[in-house]
């Protein structure tokens, strides 16, 4: 599994990227593999409030469907248009094009709460 060290992890299988007091959430690799073909997901609209632990929106694949948790709070500052149009983008490149929103965080320390790469890595061990 992929688990790029620059980010940070939750235990629902989204990852962050922060760069100052803006945050780009995905979801991870293990997350899109577990899930199989995504075929349709839904997100919040630009200026929604996004609340760390809460789900934020929603994520639909030929096996389920699940939640998809918001890892920080905030103002949704921006949604990924390509999701609209290829969600199965988000398991070609869960880590790049693939992400979903991106979120002005109110409180960034809320960052440091979650997990490391080394710290998700020993999550998904424990699930396989």
């Amino acid at each position: 599994m992929n688990v790029p060290e620059e980010l940070k992890y939750t235990k629902e299988h989204e990852w962050l990227r922060s760069e100052g007091d803006l945050a780009t959430v995905g979801i991870t690799d293990y997350a899109q593999s577990e899930l199989g073909d995504i075929v349709f997901v839904e997100l919040p609209q630009v200026g929604d409030a996004a609340s760390q632990g809460e789900p934020f929106g929603t994520i639909e694949a030929v096996k389920t469907v699940a939640d998809l948790f918001s890892p920080v709070s905030g103002e949704v500052s921006e949604v990924n248009p390509k999701i609209e149009e290829d969600p199965a983008v988000m398991n070609k490149d869960p880590y790049g094009e693939g992400w979903m929103i991106k979120v002005k965080m109110s409180d960034a320390s809320q960052a440091d709460s979650l997990l490391s790469p080394t710290d998700y890595r020993a999550l998904i061990e424990k699930a396989e």
